[in-house]
């Protein structure tokens, strides 16, 4: 436990060595909420766990700071927007050097269409999950995508039904007080 002293009041937080805050029951219930619904009021976060608005919204800034929260967004509904396609494209390389990963990087940080870009392990270099209109747009895509570096293989699947698709983290693992 590292105490700080400030002025003449003592400050305690609980640090792991590796310098992860932990969280106590309070702000993983406070983060449980604010993942099923980012616009939740500050006084419907604070009567659920039973605070008062004051210590609940300091709690929240704490876990900002803290980097807990990184940001607050809006989900949106894909097929209303006309992007009810999803493709998992696996890409392999024989290209491992820096220089080529920042290339690769910039390259599909310019194709908005990619929501999602992984580096792995195993036979895949890298996966990226895109979402488009239909498949002739996701062509437009690829060939985007091939056009930019040297690739080896590219292989793509399309998904034929969303099963499950979540935004929120299982909290179960958060290192707790």
């Amino acid at each position: 436990m590292l105490r700080i002293a400030i002025s003449t009041h003592i400050y305690s937080t609980n640090i792991t060595n590796t310098g992860i805050i932990l969280l106590d029951k309070t702000d993983k219930e406070i983060l449980i909420l604010l993942q099923k619904r980012a616009d939740i009021s500050i006084s419907e976060i604070a009567e659920a766990v039973n605070l008062s608005s004051s210590p609940c919204w300091r709690r929240i800034q704490r876990l900002e700071e803290d980097g807990y929260i990184q940001q607050r967004v809006t989900l949106l509904d894909r097929n209303k927007l006309n992007l009810g396609t999803t493709v998992f494209v696996a890409v392999r390389t024989n290209q491992h050097t820096p220089e080529w990963l920042e290339a690769f990087a910039h390259a599909v940080d310019d194709i908005p269409e990619v929501v999602e870009f992984y580096r792995m392990s195993g036979d895949v270099d890298y996966l990226l999950r895109v979402v488009v209109p239909d498949i002739a747009t996701f062509d437009t895509v690829y060939k985007k995508l091939i056009s930019t570096v040297e690739l080896s293989d590219v292989s793509s699947s399309f998904a034929m039904e969303d099963i499950k698709y979540t935004t929120e983290l299982p909290l179960t693992y958060a290192a707790m007080k």
